[in-house]
């Protein structure tokens, strides 16, 4: 009898460890998550000055040869 009782503590000793992981777990994949947010929501929005100037250039250099 005390065999099967010290048998159910561990049982539900560990079904509780395994609960507490997991929501451990996705605690911290929830905030990494969120750490890593602000990094891809803020896009550089390229700048088209820079595109046309080095077509220009290439125009250039291209009637020079």
């Amino acid at each position: 009898m005390v065999a099967m009782l010290e048998l159910t503590t561990l049982v539900l000793i560990t079904i509780f460890a395994v609960a507490v992981a997991a929501g451990l777990h996705w605690l911290l994949l929830k905030a990494a998550f969120l750490v890593m947010r602000p990094a891809t929501a803020q896009r550089i929005p390229t700048r088209a000055e820079l595109v046309r100037g080095t077509a220009q250039l290439a125009r250039a250099y291209s009637a020079l040869r």
